[in-house]
């Protein structure tokens, strides 16, 4: 069953319906499901779908051009085209007047190979195929080949595209749609151990509780996200030994460059060309402090994927255990006792979406346009009025930078009600923005509640909110 993506069908949809020559770029990180909505799309469509592989510039075009003759000439052998001109001439001479779409998956693989390829694109599109009705679609899961050598201005195809998408992993709410009968707890775990990346959402059996396929699917050697990011990180990188260090500091919480650096014991320079890495191929983001968006000093490093910082967290340590057969013991002792702390973060995401989907309709008072977190340095006095200073953090702050206003928020994934302290410390920190921003709302997330104290507050600024209100 195919599950979300609508706006990104209705844009093929539009793409498709346009008469005449044209191109669209579908680009994404590995695993998104990119070839997957391609094939939703085309479905019912006149199509060449060819998806590139690792073989070199000869057998792409060898392999392509057999898609391309048992599409338009089915039945008919021995056909064979020495250039890529050629097999797109034939393309040319068969096509018709039927609409015909044609697909080129993972292109980096082929262009990488054959320098020329997208050039040739270019003047077919420009000159040969210009009175056709032809939709080209180009997809690649190197993201930044399909940045700087499909899409950005030194590219031969640029100008060409006449849209593209960049396509993302599910938001919390579309995770949901893959296991509809499961509490709202567990479908926000489910989101967590995924990170919203398509391929691992369908390896979930709604039919089996979320315990059994986090120990089916981590936890057994034959589960596909044991090695999964081992396989992940070999497909995309060379230098992999510096590139897993990398990503384990960063599970680990160590954040910032000079930090990450001192930790493995490698020059900066060194660190941040991987770090560059694996943000190109969307495993990782540079956070920055939403009020100081211009302050390089303020710059974190996170996991983009969660479930590579599942994996990162609790897969190392349990090796040996899984191996020995014995994964579920490890997951029922040593996970899923912690399994809430883990989800700390995850859940902050998920509010910070939320917050932005209600803040854009103007839910809050104010036209809200942008989200993220905030951390700093606040002064606290204590009993006897000295003075000390104490980091903080604010973990959902939305801006209006049109009414000059903020939402911001906490959120507690945890057993426990959310108390009067910890409405205090938001309504004390929310003064460390007010000099840019009036707060119109203090918005408190809570998985389990709140205690019975907040039965006495009476201020309209204030919103309580549980797990099941970002589900309505």
């Amino acid at each position: 069953m195919f599950i979300g993506r609508e706006r990104e069908l209705a844009s093929l949809k539009e793409f498709y319906e346009k008469d005449g020559i044209g191109m669209t770029v579908i680009y994404g990180r590995r695993r998104i499901g990119k070839s997957t909505l391609i094939t939703e799309f085309a479905k019912d469509k006149k199509t060449i779908f060819y998806t590139a592989t690792k073989v070199g510039k000869n057998r792409n075009l060898e392999l392509f051009s057999k898609q391309v003759v048992d599409l338009l000439m089915p039945g008919v052998e021995n056909i064979s085209f020495h250039t890529t001109e050629a097999v797109f001439d034939f393309i040319d001479k068969n096509i018709g007047d039927e609409k015909l779409v044609l697909v080129i998956d993972e292109l980096p693989y082929w262009a990488e190979r054959d320098e020329a390829l997208l050039s040739i694109l270019q003047k077919y599109i420009d000159t040969v195929w210009n009175d056709k009705n032809l939709k080209v679609i180009l997809c690649g899961s190197a993201l930044s080949f399909m940045q700087q050598k499909v899409l950005s201005e030194k590219s031969p195809l640029f100008g060409r595209r006449d849209s593209q998408i960049k396509l993302e992993a599910f938001n919390y709410l579309d995770a949901a749609k893959f296991v509809p009968e499961y509490s709202n707890e567990d479908k926000a775990i489910c989101y967590g151990i995924t990170g919203g990346v398509a391929k691992y959402l369908s390896m979930i059996d709604p039919r089996k509780s979320i315990d059994e396929n986090i120990i089916r699917l981590f936890f057994r050697t034959d589960g596909y996200l044991y090695d999964e990011t081992r396989n992940l990180l070999t497909q995309e990188f060379s230098d992999i030994a510096v590139v897993n260090n990398i990503v384990e500091q960063i599970a680990s919480g160590e954040n910032t460059l000079n930090t990450i650096a001192g930790k493995i014991g490698e020059k900066e320079q060194t660190i941040l060309y991987s770090l560059d890495k694996l943000i190109n191929v969307g495993l990782v983001e540079k956070k920055k402090c939403i009020t100081e968006e211009k302050n390089k000093k303020k710059t974190q490093y996170v996991l983009k994927d969660y479930m590579f910082k599942f994996w990162y967290e609790f897969i190392p340590k349990a090796t040996s255990v899984i191996e020995m057969g014995q994964g579920e013991i490890y997951y029922e002792k040593a996970v899923k006792p912690v399994l809430h702390s883990f989800m700390g973060s995850v859940f902050e995401e998920m509010c910070r979406y939320y917050t932005l989907m209600k803040g854009i309709t103007g839910e809050y008072g104010c036209f809200i346009t942008s989200v993220g977190t905030w951390w700093g340095v606040e002064n606290i006095a204590d009993k006897n009025g000295n003075i000390r200073a104490q980091s903080a953090d604010i973990d959902v702050v939305a801006l209006s930078d049109i009414d000059k206003r903020a939402v911001i928020g906490e959120c507690k994934f945890k057993n426990e009600k959310i108390d009067k302290g910890i409405y205090e410390t938001l309504i004390r920190r929310g003064s460390l923005i007010t000099a840019k921003y009036k707060i119109s709302k203090y918005i408190f997330f809570s998985l389990s509640g709140y205690t019975d104290w907040f039965e006495t507050l009476s201020d309209e600024n204030v919103l309580l909110l549980t797990l099941d209100s970002l589900y309505e």
